[in-house]
């Protein structure tokens, strides 16, 4: 997928048409990695989690679907559909719209 496919903050996700399977792209020294992990941790989520510079075929994944080598990315499947989404807040902001409700409360 060329990196003009990646989604941006103006660009939306596609409205969920069935259930989704995410993989979340990082590396330990990436400074905005942690803001993700810190949030899924604090909802209870698990994600499978592939370390781009530890693992050259994940880094290589990652270029091929997504376009580009950052990080954090999440890889979100759906009906066979594969969207790449970019920058942390953004993934912050998607995973809380997908999981609504289902949020614990902070300190619960």
């Amino acid at each position: 997928m060329p990196a003009a496919d990646r989604e941006s903050p103006e660009q939306t996700v596609p409205e969920q048409t069935g259930p989704e399977h995410h993989v979340q792209y990082q590396y330990a020294s990436c400074p905005f990695c942690p803001r993700v992990l810190r949030f899924l941790a604090q909802a209870g989520v698990e994600l499978p989690l592939k370390d781009t510079l530890r693992d050259p075929a994940a880094r290589r994944e990652l270029i091929q679907g997504g376009g580009d080598s950052q990080v954090p990315c999440l890889r979100i499947e759906r009906s066979g559909e594969v969207t790449w989404l970019y920058e942390s807040l953004d993934i912050i902001a998607y995973l809380q719209a997908q999981l609504g409700n289902q949020l614990p409360a902070r300190g619960a």
